[in-house]
């Protein structure tokens, strides 16, 4: 037996969820030959059982018809998720975390951080689901590749769609191509909460959820709807869109939703056939912004010509390049926003209770006629609860 023959045997043994393997995705890490007895060490992302049990028996079966005569598999995996122990309103209690990913503006990669840090995520072992809420932009179906998928109904449920390990629904994938939306925001606002109570979602560790660009009906809705874990809100280095962004983090603070933290995309250009990094926007800019909101910057994101192949051509960065920075970037910001979310619940999870509508019932949070007279505490005046 050489390493050159494990390594051939192991290259045969699927990742469970996925269509690489295990040598490719790098999870084997050591390999040690002692005549006909093999002994590997595979470093998985799932802390399921299952998973790591399907690895073994098919590492296992493979090596010996490679001519192993003894074959040893050690599993290291992460711990199982913890619970969450939030509280308040939630219309979709088998999701277990939400993670609202938010930016003051268009056009700063948003949605393409929303998929990558869904993907990342599923590949280091999380159930996901993934929510194209930015209705009138739905891009993800296209960065997925599944555009032109229409989603099965049962009832009067309807099915995600299938992804990269994820689960994913979008109103892209409702209506027809090229087709626009012109809706007022209560259009919006039911949207949001059809999407989170009328799909069939399964029992997900976490839910993304890509939210239009703004602090507006949209994001009010989520929150009051659903107990939201963290809120991440992404940014370019400008100066421009860092204004928005504070706008973004403020909202966070007044709909009592922690900050995981800030990406940063277009942080850098990384040229393809140099490697080099040459800063064409700016870097870094967004940390004084972080450190305002008591927050830090999750990834800095380069601009690489893969990111947007990988969006035209449905095929994530993450998913499909696992050696790029970018990749890199993204799994490490992944696992760094699993952290928050774990040390969030240890410390009693979140609550949506303080931000619930207190209108009288039968009137609009949003009645000029039932408003109360507008507080110095900064709050609206609408009776929304939002302070």
């Amino acid at each position: 037996m050489t390493e050159e023959i494990v390594k051939s045997a192991l290259s045969k043994v699927t990742y469970p969820g996925f269509t690489k393997d295990i040598v490719t995705f790098g999870f084997v890490k050591e390999i040690k030959i002692d005549g006909n007895i093999v002994n590997v060490t595979v470093d998985i992302t799932s802390s399921a059982p299952e998973v790591a049990h399907q690895i073994t028996l098919e590492a296992t079966e493979e090596l010996k018809r490679a001519g192993a005569g003894e074959v040893v598999v050690n599993i290291t995996a992460p711990k199982m998720p913890r619970e969450s122990s939030s509280k308040g309103k939630n219309i979709a209690p088998q999701v277990k975390n939400f993670i609202m990913v938010s930016s003051g503006k268009g056009g700063v990669g948003k949605s393409t951080t929303s998929v990558n840090l869904a993907v990342a995520l599923a590949m280091q072992g999380k159930k996901v689901g993934l929510l194209d809420a930015d209705i009138y932009g739905p891009n993800i179906p296209r960065m997925l590749g599944v555009e032109g998928i229409k989603p099965e109904v049962v009832g009067n449920k309807v099915l995600p769609i299938k992804a990269y390990g994820i689960e994913m629904m979008s109103m892209g994938s409702l209506m027809e191509e090229g087709q626009s939306l012109i809706w007022r925001g209560a259009m919006i606002m039911k949207a949001i909460e059809q999407f989170l109570r009328d799909i069939m979602w399964s029992d997900l560790d976490c839910l993304v959820i890509d939210m239009p660009p703004g602090t507006g009906d949209a994001q009010l809705t989520l929150a009051q709807s659903v107990p939201v874990t963290v809120g991440v809100t992404v940014t370019t280095p400008q100066m421009v869109s860092l204004d928005d962004s504070r706008r973004s983090l403020d909202m966070f603070k007044k709909l009592h939703i922690p900050i995981a933290g800030v990406v940063e995309n277009m942080s850098g250009f990384i040229a393809p056939d140099t490697g080099v990094e040459y800063d064409i926007f700016g870097k870094g800019t967004s940390k004084a912004m972080a450190d305002q909101f008591e927050t830090c910057i999750l990834a800095e994101i380069p601009i690489e010509p893969a990111i947007r192949t990988g969006g035209d051509e449905g095929k994530p960065v993450t998913y499909y390049a696992p050696t790029s920075e970018t990749a890199k970037r993204y799994m490490k910001a992944a696992e760094d926003l699993w952290a928050t979310i774990e040390k969030i619940n240890e410390e009693g999870g979140v609550d949506n209770q303080a931000i619930q509508p207190n209108t009288p019932p039968g009137v609009s949070a949003c009645s000029t006629a039932a408003a109360p007279k507008q507080e110095t505490s900064g709050s609206c005046g609408t009776g929304c609860g939002c302070h």
